[in-house]
C-alpha cells in the first residue's frame, strides 16, 4: 500500500450526533477516508448501540465496529453550557450527521436552519425512516420497517410462508453509503458555491431505489413479482442448489455460461441444443433444466467438488459459506476485510473492515472506538476552553466520561 497522498478527507471535521447504525456507519466511513469525526453522546448511557451484543468486558462489538477511528465527546445538551459548547463545535465543523426523527434536533437547537445560519459552509446530513417530507415523515422506524414497507421483504423466502428477516442491516447500511456519497458530493459542490446544504436521506427511499427487476417488471409489464424461493424463474440457471454436504449458488443465466454448464452436466450434445441457447428457451424448460442441475450437484462428492469443476468450466459459482468460513476465507484475509485492534477495555479484538481501497493512501482504521467521553478535554480545549473550565464542566456534569 502506497502512502504518497493524504487521505481524501483529511482536514474535514465531522460531528456525529447519531446512534445505532445508519448515522454511525456514515461517519465511520468518513473517518476511514481521513476526516476527523467527533462522536457526540448523551451522559450516562451514551449511544444506545453501546448496549447491543456482542459484549466483551462491557464493550459492545456493535458499537466498536461502527465507531472505530472517532473521538468521543459526552455532553449534557439540556444544560445551556453544553449547548453553547456544541454550537462552538459545529461552528468549526464541515459536516454534521444525525439520524433522529425529523424535528427532534430542532427542539434542541441543533436543527439545520439554526446551525447553517451560524455556519453557512456546514453540510448537514439527516437520516430517518421516511425523510423530512411526505405523509409518513413523522413516523418512527428502523431498517426492518423500511425493508418490509418497501416491498423488498415480499420478494424473499418460500412461496406460501412468511418472508424471513434479511439478517443483515440492508436498509441501514445502504442508507449509510448513500449518505457518504451525498456528503462527499456536497463537500465538492461547496468548493464552487461556498455553501453547504441539507441532505435528507430516508431508509425507505433507499430500499425503494434498490429495486431493479421487481419495479421494472411491474411498471413496464404490470406483472407483480412474487416469492420464488431458491431461484429466479426469469433467469435459468440462477439460484441455490444442494450438494451432499451443503449448498452452493450457480449463476449460468447467460448463454455462454449456460453452454459451459450444459457441457459439464450433460456433455456436448446437451450443450449444442440450440433450443436452450436463449433465455426464453431455457425459461420454457426451466423445470427440466433445474432437475438436471440438481441431480449433477448431488452426484458430486461435496460442495467444494462442485465448485472446483464449475470454476474449471468457467461457470460462476460459490459455496454458501457460514460466517466462520467467511472470516477464515483466504480471499477475505487477502483483502484485509478483518482488522485487529487493541481496545483499552475489551483487549485485542477483531472486527470487519470497510471495503475502501485507494492506490496511494491507507484507509485502515487508526484507533478503536472511543470510550464514553474519552476526548472531552481534548475537544473542549481545542475550542478555547481552559483546563480549569473543562474541569468545572466535568464537575457540573455538563461533560461526562466513563471508563476513561
Amino acid at each position: 500500500m502506497k502512502n504518497s497522498q493524504p487521505l481524501p478527507l483529511a482536514g474535514i471535521r465531522v460531528i456525529d450526533y447519531s446512534h445505532f447504525l445508519a448515522g454511525p456507519h456514515i461517519s465511520r466511513c468518513l473517518s476511514a477516508m481521513g476526516a476527523e469525526v467527533i462522536k457526540v453522546e448523551r451522559p450516562q448511557e451514551g449511544d444506545a448501540g453501546r448496549a447491543s451484543p456482542t459484549q466483551v468486558n462491557g464493550q459492545s462489538g456493535y458499537f466498536m465496529q461502527q465507531n472505530m477511528g472517532k473521538k468521543g465527546l459526552c455532553i449534557n445538551l439540556r444544560d445551556p453550557r453544553g449547548l453553547e459548547l456544541i454550537h462552538k463545535l459545529t461552528d468549526s465543523a464541515d459536516v454534521f450527521v444525525e439520524n433522529y426523527r425529523p424535528g427532534a434536533l430542532t427542539k434542541l437547537g441543533l436543527g439545520y436552519d439554526e446551525l447553517s445560519k451560524r455556519n453557512e459552509k456546514l453540510v448537514y446530513c439527516s437520516v430517518s425512516a421516511y425523510g423530512h417530507t411526505g405523509p409518513d415523515a413523522h413516523r418512527a422506524g428502523f431498517g426492518l420497517i423500511a425493508e418490509a414497507k418497501s416491498g423488498a421483504m415480499s420478494l424473499i423466502g418460500v412461496p406460501g410462508e412468511p418472508p424471513p428477516l434479511f439478517r443483515m442491516p440492508i436498509a441501514d447500511m445502504y442508507a449509510g453509503m448513500h449518505g457518504v456519497s451525498a456528503i462527499c458530493a456536497a463537500l465538492l459542490g461547496r468548493v464552487k458555491s461556498g455553501r453547504g446544504q441539507h441532505i435528507d436521506i430516508a431508509l425507505y427511499d433507499c430500499m425503494v431505489s434498490m429495486h431493479d427487476f421487481a419495479a421494472q417488471s411491474y411498471l413496464l409489464s404490470g406483472e407483480l413479482p412474487i416469492q420464488t424461493g431458491h431461484d429466479l424463474p426469469q433467469s435459468t440457471v440462477y439460484g441455490v442448489f444442494a450438494a451432499k454436504d451443503g449448498y452452493l449458488v450457480i449463476a449460468a443465466q447467460m448463454t455462454d455460461t449456460w453452454i459451459a454448464l450444459a457441457k459439464l452436466i450433460g456433455g456436448d450434445a446437451y450443450a449444442q441444443d440450440t433450443a436452450l441457447h436463449s433465455s426464453a428457451g431455457r425459461n420454457a424448460q426451466r423445470d427440466a433444466i433445474l432437475a438436471k442441475v440438481r441431480a449433477w450437484t448431488m452426484a458430486q462428492a461435496s460442495v467444494q467438488a462442485c465448485c472446483t469443476q464449475l470454476d474449471a468450466a468457467g461457470v460462476p459459482a460459490a459455496p454458501v459459506q457460514t460466517i466462520d468460513q467467511v472470516l477464515s476465507d483466504p480471499q477475505t484475509l487477502a483483502r484485509g476485510m478483518v482488522v485487529e485492534q487493541d481496545h483499552p477495555t475489551a483487549g485485542k479484538i477483531k472486527l470487519p473492515n470497510l471495503p475502501f481501497r485507494f492506490s496511494d493512501c491507507d484507509t485502515s482504521p487508526s484507533e478503536p472506538a472511543p470510550l464514553l467521553g474519552q476526548h472531552n478535554a481534548q475537544i473542549a480545549q481545542s475550542l478555547g476552553y481552559s483546563a480549569p473550565q473543562v474541569e468545572q464542566l466535568q464537575r457540573d456534569g455538563v461533560l461526562y466520561s466513563l471508563g476513561v
